[in-house]
């Protein structure tokens, strides 16, 4: 379905600035913006893709990840295609730098939306797989509703949006994990032709207004594994969206465009988690390690909280107001923690 856009102003030679993500494009009258996926059409800025749903799926809410969010919880996600960044790796690159024109859709209104989720039995919709952003006058309807019908909103994405785009939209969104690709701004240039500075200013506008907030951080051998790197990003985190913020360091594979390098070494890793919990940070965890312990700990006096392995939830051991049972320390934990069987949910 096609709809008239949000976040965009006309110009006197008929031409449209779309004002959703900071690369501001200026978009003649029947040319796209880089995204492919918002269109002028005689001075008007149409998307492309109001609705449009490329996957749906019941996941395990620490698969986006969200560890501290409803822990142990399925989430009803939904995806619809394009990106506004380029990145080489991608994993999903089949619908993220897809054009409408290019991929199988079904369409969905935001009434369906919610009838799923509610079906699914899931307290919350994620909106994952591909930049969510871009959807954003569907996810700006459908959160509404949401909200209306007790169902949780979460973000899956990369951050990069206007703060004029963001503010409307971020006070009907409970959680987000942002995914910080890298910590420097020629990273961000080459590799996602876009800029690191605005990514930061949205994460810490989505945590001021009250958003549940959770980082995510592709550890890439030869570009961005440096530890210096990873200290000055921990750092960022702890100063300016707090120390108890959660840190997810995934491990990357080969991939798409990016098949020169090999997978990032554990060790890489695991000196990785180190620096940030050197850093003050209390929540830092390790992804896509098959097997490994993704548990969390009261950063007091490392009692065993919720035990975890791949997407289970094997144990949960927390006060009902999610403070440490041993201690009393407050942990950082929105909602109610659950045992998930293990088994049920795979890599």
């Amino acid at each position: 379905m096609e709809k008239e856009a949000m976040a965009y102003s006309r110009r006197s030679d008929g031409s449209v600035q779309c004002g959703l993500c900071p690369r501001a494009c200026i978009i003649k009258d029947n040319r796209r913006g880089v995204c492919r996926v918002r269109e002028n059409r005689n001075g008007t800025l149409f998307t492309l893709i109001y609705g449009l749903t490329t996957a749906e799926a019941v996941d395990p809410i620490e698969k986006k990840p969200l560890f501290h969010f409803w822990p142990g919880s399925n989430t009803y996600s939904i995806s619809t295609l394009s990106c506004t960044f380029f990145c080489p790796w991608c994993q999903n690159w089949e619908i993220s730098q897809a054009s409408p024109e290019e991929v199988y859709t079904q369409e969905l209104t935001p009434e369906e939306v919610i009838k799923r989720a509610r079906r699914s039995g899931s307290p919350s919709i994620s909106y994952t797989y591909n930049e969510p952003l871009l959807w954003y006058e569907f996810i700006y309807d459908t959160s509404r509703l949401a909200k209306e019908n007790g169902i949780h909103n979460i973000l899956v994405t990369n951050g990069y949006i206007t703060q004029d785009a963001l503010l409307p939209i971020v006070k009907r969104i409970d959680a987000a994990n942002v995914d910080i690709k890298g910590f420097t701004e020629s990273f961000y240039k080459t590799y996602c032709k876009g800029d690191l500075e605005s990514v930061l200013s949205a994460t810490k506008s989505m945590k001021r207004e009250g958003v549940h907030v959770e980082v995510t951080n592709l550890i890439i051998p030869g570009i961005n594994d440096s530890m210096d790197e990873i200290r000055q990003l921990s750092s960022w985190i702890r100063d300016e969206i707090g120390e108890d913020t959660p840190l997810h360091f995934s491990r990357f594979f080969p991939y798409y465009k990016m098949v020169d390098r090999p997978a990032t070494p554990f060790e890489t890793l695991l000196e990785a988690k180190k620096v940030a919990e050197g850093e003050g940070l209390q929540f830092v965890y390790m992804g896509n390690v098959p097997g490994e312990d993704e548990s969390t700990y009261c950063p007091n006096c490392k009692y065993l909280l919720i035990r975890r392995i791949g997407f289970d939830v094997l144990n949960v051991d927390l006060s009902k107001d999610n403070k440490c049972p041993n201690c009393g320390f407050g942990i950082n934990i929105v909602g109610d923690a659950n045992v998930r069987s293990f088994g049920r949910w795979l890599y």
